[in-house]
């Protein structure tokens, strides 16, 4: 039988701008089948591949990047809920509840802003830069912190990240699944920006990443003294991120439009 299959560009109200992911609406023997998703992912070779399919009174989602399964994706899942809005799987009305592997029940919803998820928020806490960080960044950070996924590290300024130049072979010794890099904002709209490297996820630099918004949300929000924010991730294709710090949890906000649909023969 054959598999729907679409992409979506993410944070982005522009074809060929934001993040693309591709979601894959799979039967229930498929999302057991680990081997054949990575195969998928592997040949579809997009940052993540979103697996969707209906369980109980929601959806069961798991992604995967073209190496490995991820257990927590902003883009991809901002990707699955438009497409089942857009499909009509799922009504306008209607929030799109995710059940997922290892980050538990990820609810979606339609607001006048755009799409809002709801995400567990994963703060850094400060920590000294291993060696091989350090030599990656090409510098010290101005200060350095490691979520459970990630390292977040401050740059001095917007500059300092737009221009940035890692050193991808250091970076993917690090022991992490990737490194972001920050700064204050300059440009008008926005608080703050980042980048987003994951060599060793497979994924040199990823366009808009919305679970690295559950680390950068709470810093700056604790830093600027504001719940809500508004980030820019300066990739080549660049993205806009909402936020907002609820208690434990992250709502990141975010637009996205469809560039084709197919099927998986």
């Amino acid at each position: 039988m054959s598999v729907p299959i679409c992409v979506v560009d993410s944070f982005t109200s522009e074809p060929f701008r934001g993040n693309p992911a591709a979601v894959c609406f799979a039967d229930a023997a498929r999302m057991k089948d680990a081997v054949w998703m990575q195969s998928v992912a592997a040949e579809l070779n997009l940052s993540e591949t979103a697996f969707v399919s209906r369980h109980g009174d929601g959806w069961q989602l798991r992604w995967f990047t073209p190496t490995v399964e991820v257990d927590l994706c902003g883009h991809a899942t901002l990707a699955a809920a438009h497409a089942l809005w857009e499909s009509g799987r799922l009504g306008a009305g209607e929030p799109a509840r995710f059940q997922t592997r290892n980050s538990g029940i990820l609810t979606c919803r339609k607001s006048d802003a755009g799409i809002v998820m709801d995400f567990p928020a994963r703060p850094a806490l400060a920590a000294e830069p291993p060696e091989d960080l350090v030599l990656g960044l090409g510098s010290r950070p101005l200060w350095c912190g490691r979520s459970v996924d990630d390292f977040l590290c401050e740059l001095p300024d917007e500059t300092a990240v737009t221009s940035h130049r890692p050193i991808f072979d250091a970076l993917a010794r690090v022991k992490c699944r990737g490194v972001i890099v920050t700064a204050r904002a300059s440009r008008p709209g926005f608080d703050f920006v980042s980048r987003f490297y994951g060599p060793a996820a497979g994924i040199l630099e990823d366009p808009v990443t919305g679970s690295a918004h559950c680390t950068l949300a709470p810093f700056w929000s604790e830093r600027l003294g504001r719940e809500s924010l508004r980030g820019w991730q300066a990739s080549a294709r660049g993205g806009a991120v909402g936020t907002r710090v609820v208690a434990n949890r992250v709502e990141l906000i975010g637009s996205a439009v469809t560039v084709w649909k197919g099927e998986l023969l």
